[in-house]
Order: C-alpha cells, then sequence, then structure tokens
C-alpha cells in the first residue's frame, strides 16, 4: 500500500509547478498531463475516494478532452495551452464519468435500466460542447 501511494504522489507533478497527473504512454498524445483538478473532479462526479483508478480515469479524460477539441473544432492539444470554459469541462467530466461506468460494454453504466441512457450523455455532453464550438462554414 505504501508503494502505490508513493506511485500515486510521484505521478501527479507538473513541469510548471502545477498539478497534473501523467497519463500512460499507450494513451498518450501532444497533451499528455491531464489536470489533477479535473481528474477530481472527475472522482467526485463517480463518487470515488481511491486512487485505485487514477490511470484508468486519465485515459477517459484525455479521450474525453480529445473529442471535445474535435467536436468543437479546435487543434489537438488546444486545452493544454488555454483554459477550458466550464460549459466544455462539464462535458469532459460527464463524458469521462460515462467512460468510466460504461467500460464493461454496456451502454449507460449506472442508469443501465434505462436504454435511452447512453444517447442522453452524449445528447448532454454535445449541447455543451455546442457552445463553445468554432462553427465553420
Amino acid at each position: 500500500m505504501a508503494r502505490r501511494k508513493a506511485a500515486d504522489s510521484a505521478a501527479i507533478t507538473g513541469s510548471s509547478g502545477t498539478s497534473a497527473s501523467k497519463v500512460p504512454d499507450s494513451t498518450a498524445n501532444k497533451s499528455d498531463f491531464v489536470n489533477a483538478d479535473l481528474l477530481e473532479k472527475v472522482k467526485a462526479n463517480l463518487i470515488l475516494t481511491h486512487s485505485a483508478d487514477d490511470t484508468l480515469l486519465c485515459s477517459f479524460i484525455t479521450a474525453a478532452v480529445s473529442y471535445a477539441e474535435s467536436y468543437q473544432h479546435l487543434g489537438e492539444g488546444a486545452y493544454a495551452n488555454s483554459p477550458m470554459p466550464p460549459t466544455t469541462e462539464q462535458a469532459v467530466i460527464m463524458l469521462a464519468s460515462h467512460f468510466y461506468e460504461s467500460r464493461d460494454g454496456s451502454t449507460a453504466g449506472y442508469f443501465g435500466d434505462n436504454v435511452q441512457a447512453g444517447q442522453q450523455v452524449w445528447n448532454a455532453v454535445n449541447m455543451l460542447l455546442r457552445l463553445n464550438r468554432n462553427w465553420k462554414v
């Protein structure tokens, strides 16, 4: 357990003095660091108090941020260099949480009794992302 805590605390470092959690090399892209504050917000949304799944959550957050950048017509790594609007941050939190809850292949995780729940998550995420979308003609 002490070894795990040491590994977790070593993983949460940032090159500019800010806390960030390193994404595993297998999922790394131009923005290899996930903001520790965003990780904590996703964990709070999921009501997770352990750190056993932090690496997995970081990969889901990276995927959600990548989706947000693509959906909003921004360049890859746009949110690595600029602040994320609150509506986009909420969409990323929701999407990363959905990925975590649905990692078994189900459509909706906790709300699996509602066949539309998975689609409702995507509709809500896309609606939030539209608010800060770079519209192109």
